[in-house]
């Protein structure tokens, strides 16, 4: 691809930017509402049955004794079992699953320095055995997909934005995964030719339930595009908007009229309705904005249902915020029912939190992505949670949620240099949890901790981290008994839920919200 032509789809994109920001949400009627409520109770510990190798600390914890001494490279492991799996270069960020498949991420620049650069197709029909089928090797793939890559089970659709360097524009590629092993580029026109570039910014994306728009959000400045996808060979942009002055992901209601939009401090609820009815001038208005203190970088949320009752899972990338769940019966005065965390979150274990994380990269313990197990009635939801593994809890009764099982993959320490395409690797260039100092200062102005708890032996590491841990991204995906997911430095893992903890449904079906 000649800089000519990169620079021509450059001045594309931000001319196109410039005489189309158009529909902004409508804001006069929206209320704000901030909470100040820090959740102080962590859900109760699994239960391990045989075949165990249950964490030796705190609930999620990696402690800084284990990192130093080798142990956390044999990882940690309740009630969930490794099936099989493939490391490559590492598991990008958010990587995805569709059938007997699963799509690997990539992250920019390093996913270029492989064999084979690209998101990596894995049919996993023997999950003992994942075997790469192709390489998607399209702009919009090999430029780091970052949060961007999804696939919609409706329409069999896989799509990404390139996100180089946390944001991204312009590049956009929509496959046929009607053979999930082999996808069908849809779109070799607008969107990937070079020469044609749509007008969006994007740092996550995902679809609408009926896979007709593909919604690309940008961390900076909070601007949403809506990309018509009737016609998949000819992408549009036909909405756009600026909602505040960050965004991040979201969720979409299965009617796809509502947006649960993420931004650094909560989340705002959007009414898209005109967009999905396809209105010629569609306006987008803000219905409530919801803000908190306990967590923040606010990272995607699961509309679900309990005895037709609608309610959502919404989780925080950082600041030991951990998952919420969000009562929208009135979605103008929505109301948090309960509260998802792991012991080494709570305000009181804070400094512990800092001590163990040490030494490792800028995140702590952070839940990143979910899953259910189905929309309706879920019984079981599966985080990745950064540092701390895959997480698996029963969700049955929101008044007694448990968790039931988690598998935390061996640590690959120190092998940072050849993971090229771990966005945990590279980031590990530093090495102080620089997004868990907020919740720290907290807790000490209001006399939970003791400041020199949060010293240990790895504090002077504060660069170059070691990888004695790993960045659990992706969402846990459900195949049945099995999770398939990604993590950074381990790659591509299909897990067994073992001793009986988990009752497939007869009507499972594997919801991430988006």
């Amino acid at each position: 691809m000649s800089n000519g032509r990169l620079l021509v789809g450059a001045v594309a994109v931000a001319a196109s930017l410039i005489v189309s920001i158009t529909g902004l949400p409508a804001t006069a009627s929206a209320a704000t509402f901030t909470s100040f409520d820090v959740g102080s109770v962590a859900v109760p510990r699994a239960d391990c049955g045989p075949g165990s190798l249950p964490e030796t600390g705190l609930q999620g914890d990696v402690p800084a004794e284990d990192r130093n001494s080798g142990r956390s490279t044999a990882g940690y492991r309740c009630n969930m079992s490794l099936i099989g799996g493939l490391q490559d270069r590492g598991g990008g960020i958010l990587s995805v699953t569709y059938d007997h498949c699963s799509y690997t991420s990539t992250f920019f620049p390093g996913n270029l320095l492989g064999p084979a650069p690209g998101v990596q197709v894995l049919d996993v029909s023997d999950p003992r055995n994942p075997v790469v089928t192709a390489s998607l090797n399209e702009p919009a793939m090999v430029g780091g997909t970052w949060e961007s890559l999804k696939v919609n089970k409706a329409r069999k659709l896989l799509a990404a934005t390139a996100v180089p360097a946390a944001t991204g524009a312009g590049f956009f590629s929509v496959y046929d995964i009607s053979d999930c092993a082999h996808p069908k580029l849809l779109n070799p026109g607008p969107g990937t030719d070079p020469r044609m570039p749509l007008p969006f910014l994007s740092h996550e994306g995902g679809f609408s339930p009926d896979g007709n728009t593909y919604w690309a959000d940008g961390v900076f400045p909070g601007f949403v595009s809506a990309i018509d996808l009737v016609d998949p060979a000819n992408p549009r942009v036909i909405w756009q908007g600026l909602h505040g002055f960050t965004g991040h992901g979201f969720g979409i209601s299965p009617d796809g009229n509502r947006m649960y939009l993420s931004n650094l401090g909560g989340l705002t609820i959007l009414d898209i309705s005109a967009v999905q009815r396809r209105d010629p001038y569609p306006v987008v208005p803000q219905i409530a904005t919801y803000l908190w203190t306990d967590g923040h970088f606010n990272q995607h949320s699961i509309p679900v249902t309990y005895d037709g009752k609608p309610y959502f899972f919404t989780a925080d990338e950082a600041g030991s915020g951990g998952v919420k769940v969000f009562d929208i019966t009135d979605e103008a005065n929505a109301t948090v029912v309960a509260k998802i965390k792991l012991e080494i979150n709570l305000p009181d274990n804070i400094d512990a939190n800092v001590r163990s994380s040490s030494g490792g990269s800028l995140f702590a313990y952070e839940s990143h992505y979910c899953a259910v197990d189905r929309p309706n009635d879920p019984t079981t939801l599966a985080c990745s949670w950064i540092s701390s593994g895959i997480r698996v809890f029963d969700v049955r009764d929101l008044d007694n949620i448990r968790e039931i099982a988690y598998y935390n993959p061996p640590a690959q320490k120190s092998k940072n240099l050849t993971l090229t395409n771990s966005v945990h690797a590279v980031a590990s260039i530093v090495g102080v949890p620089v997004f868990d100092f907020l919740p720290l200062a907290r807790s000490i102005l209001e006399g939970k901790v003791d400041p020199n708890v949060a010293i240990g032996p790895r504090t002077g590491q504060v660069a170059f981290g070691d990888l004695t841990s790993d960045w659990c991204l992706s969402p846990p995906e459900f195949h049945g008994d099995q999770i398939w997911t990604s993590c950074s430095d381990n790659g591509f893992m299909a897990l067994q839920l073992d001793n009986g903890v988990y009752e497939v449904p007869a009507d499972q079906d594997s919801t991430v919200g988006s």
